[in-house]
């Protein structure tokens, strides 16, 4: 029986461990993304562009093959992007190389 009490004790812990572990995370993720809002503002306040990541001509040429899967795989190792936004940058690039 104790080994019981022990057992759910331990569970609850765990469990509130979680929860706070991730409230932590998603406030940090919040800060993270006001952060990125911030500067999003000051780099167009000022009239700079965000430059294109290298390697993007090899994710193009991917994407002129039909090999879309690639091409995010591709991009994904060149900006470290999660999947959805590497989908979505890879959906709507120029698939004619920057400078053309």
């Amino acid at each position: 029986m104790n080994t019981l009490y022990l057992l759910l004790a331990l569970l609850a812990v765990a469990g509130w461990i979680t929860s706070t572990v991730n409230l932590r995370m998603r406030a940090l993720q919040d800060r993270a993304d006001r952060l990125e809002r911030r500067l999003g503002l000051v780099l167009d306040h000022l009239g700079i562009e965000e430059p294109e990541p290298a390697g993007l001509d090899g994710v193009r040429a991917l994407m002129r093959e039909g090999r879309t899967v690639s091409a995010i795989k591709a991009y994904r190792q060149i900006t470290g992007a999660g999947l959805a936004e590497a989908k979505q940058a890879v959906e709507s690039l120029d698939l004619e190389p920057a400078g053309r």
